[in-house]
């Protein structure tokens, strides 16, 4: 899976949940307020779940779910290793 692709998943499990949301791939989504640590976690199972990959524990940091991008390169790193 490329790079768009990814994004694009990322993309729309955040507007499923929040439909008014605008967003930009390198907009931070904890300083925007919406996003609180259940719905990281919740970000984090749908990463895992959809990409079919384990996140490291030393990579389960907020700086790696704080925006599409970040969550997109998260994915890149671990998923296609």
């Amino acid at each position: 899976m490329d790079g768009a692709d990814i994004q694009k998943s990322v993309f729309e499990f955040i507007e499923g949940r929040f439909p008014d949301i605008q967003l930009a791939p390198e907009d931070d989504i904890f300083a925007l307020g919406f996003v609180n640590s259940l719905f990281a976690m919740e970000l984090v199972l749908f990463l895992e779940n959809t990409f079919n990959f384990t996140i490291p524990n030393e990579a389960l940091r907020l700086d790696n779910l704080r925006s599409v991008k970040a969550m997109t390169d998260l994915v890149h790193q671990y998923a296609q290793s």
